[in-house]
């Protein structure tokens, strides 16, 4: 794609900026897969919680497999979406053209909505981690807010610079961020096996076995937990436009990706669990390295451990902008939302005012959720189970709709193109259909429960009935986004030939 295209206007052409092509490669789009996910935060904050699920026991790395398996077939239909519309919109642009505008329009909703769920918690995170880095356990919520604020100004100023400095700082960020969790775990398992460490135990075969998980509720809710830990790879395809070959280099990272992290998230949890034994994964959720930290590395090692959480939580707070950004310019290039969204700094050639009002809303909703409560900001995160399996599920539906017409052409299409994204859309419907069902328990969150549901769910139940509202309000405003048709796949694609990257939907035939 070039850097901008051509427009005509009284009879005079000029041109139009576009997001800078070929600006990052294909290691670098890999990189912003993997620290989405915010590893090293990831797995401080949810691990604890996975092991303390009654029947579950020493098998989180089980969970952690299974977890990975709808997550390598949805990073599947989006490698398949890719190839046909290198669209930076991703679940947005796909949905809609496989699937009508409306659909369309929810997806790119959930993936607005999920990330400015998660801002909060990603700012109050670097915040705690950033004080603790100086020695400072105890600050108050204000000055945790203030710090918290700061990081989503900072990364929000980044990500309007450019993806080039995005990327280069994501690889710092994140071989910071394994390199520390690699030494802890390789550090903790040598440990284990020669100085038998007080309530350590040896790593066991069973413990990756999930066959061996005999409870189907353990295996359930360690699922719906699970997930979390690999959400935010599609990061890597949201930034398709800017990637060197746009049309199957993001596909393929965001296999990769899956693939780096369920590697990552088993050794360090076999590692974790070896070391501290069950309990002091069970005892410490909001955090499970804290405890362990100086044990396994020493002073003044252990403040590694902080690094490395405190890099994962704002290596992640950016690369969230990231495709927030990305899905509102492709929605408001398309017509489905004001104008203004679609709009690209000339300059920086990024989403800028996108980039900014995810920023500035990340902002709004973090000092409302802190200033009323902070149990608030968790439940916020626990409802994000719920809209990231609409989102995946919804994309790996879209792929098999899109490809439909060539899944019986041979064995390979039958799998690749229909079983592998039906497979992973059905499991993370399932994933869906569990969430509501849990979370709707007057006290299955942390605040107090809404008209006899739990806040979890209120909070979901809120957000759709903004999106179903804005959605109306758009039809109404802004009609002609709506009035596209679903369609296929362009045969060519089967066939290896190098498709054209994605168009204004006034300029699309869908």
């Amino acid at each position: 794609m070039e850097s901008a295209s051509l427009a005509e206007s009284d009879g005079i052409t000029v041109e139009k900026p576009q997001l800078k092509s070929n600006a990052i490669s294909y290691l670098s789009n890999i990189v912003i897969g993997v620290a989405s996910t915010a590893p090293g935060y990831s797995l401080a904050a949810t691990l604890g919680f996975i092991a303390a699920v009654v029947g579950l026991g020493y098998q989180s790395p089980a969970v952690m497999i299974v977890a990975f398996v709808p997550m390598i077939c949805i990073a599947a239909a989006y490698n398949h979406m890719n190839r046909a519309d290198p669209d930076c919109g991703t679940t947005f642009a796909w949905v809609t053209k496989s699937m009508g505008p409306w659909m369309g329009w929810q997806g790119g909703w959930a993936i607005v909505v999920a990330d400015v769920l998660v801002m909060p918690s990603l700012a109050q995170v670097a915040g705690i981690y950033t004080f603790s880095l100086f020695g400072d356990n105890s600050p108050s919520n204000t000055e945790v807010a203030i710090v918290g604020i700061i990081w989503i100004i900072l990364m929000t100023a980044i990500c309007y610079i450019g993806i080039e400095l995005n990327a280069r700082t994501q690889q710092v960020l994140l071989a910071l961020e394994l390199f520390i969790l690699a030494l802890f775990s390789v550090v903790a398992l040598i440990k284990v096996y020669t100085g038998h460490p007080a309530h350590s135990v040896h790593p066991a075969f069973s413990w990756f076995n999930p066959l061996d998980i005999s409870s189907v509720s353990a295996f359930n809710n360690g699922i719906l937990l699970a997930i979390f830990v690999y959400w935010g790879w599609d990061s890597g395809v949201s930034v398709n436009e800017e990637t060197e070959n746009a049309s199957s280099a993001p596909g393929r990272a965001a296999i990769v990706s899956t693939i780096v992290l369920v590697l990552v998230y088993v050794f360090v949890t076999a590692a974790t669990q070896a070391f501290g034994g069950l309990q002091s994964l069970v005892a410490h959720p909001d955090d499970v390295f804290a405890p362990l930290s100086h044990s396994v590395l020493g002073s003044p090692l252990d403040k590694l451990l902080i690094i490395a959480v405190l890099s994962s939580a704002s290596a992640s707070t950016q690369t969230t902008i990231l495709p927030t950004a990305r899905t509102t310019l492709s929605m408001g290039r398309a017509g489905a939302i004001p104008k203004q969204f679609g709009s690209i700094h000339p300059r920086f050639l990024s989403p800028g005012f996108s980039t900014i009002w995810m920023g500035i809303v990340s902002t709004i909703v973090y000092i409302l959720l802190t200033a009323t409560s902070n149990n608030l900001i968790g439940d916020a995160f626990t409802s994000l189970a719920l809209t990231i399996a609409f989102y995946y599920g919804i994309t790996g539906y879209a792929s098999v709709v899109y490809y439909r017409k060539h899944i019986f052409e041979s064995v390979r299409n039958f799998f690749m193109l229909g079983v592998v994204p039906l497979f992973g859309g059905v499991f993370l419907t399932a994933v869906l259909v569990y969430a509501i069902h849990f979370y709707s328990a007057p006290h299955s969150g942390y605040a107090k429960p809404f008209l006899g549901i739990g806040s979890p769910i209120a909070i979901a139940l809120l957000t759709v009935v903004l999106g179903i509202v804005g959605m109306i309000i758009q039809r109404l405003w802004m009609p002609e986004f709506f009035k596209q048709k679903p369609g296929v796949v362009d045969p060519a694609i089967l066939t290896g030939a190098k498709v054209g990257t994605a168009s204004y939907a006034s300029e699309d035939t869908l």
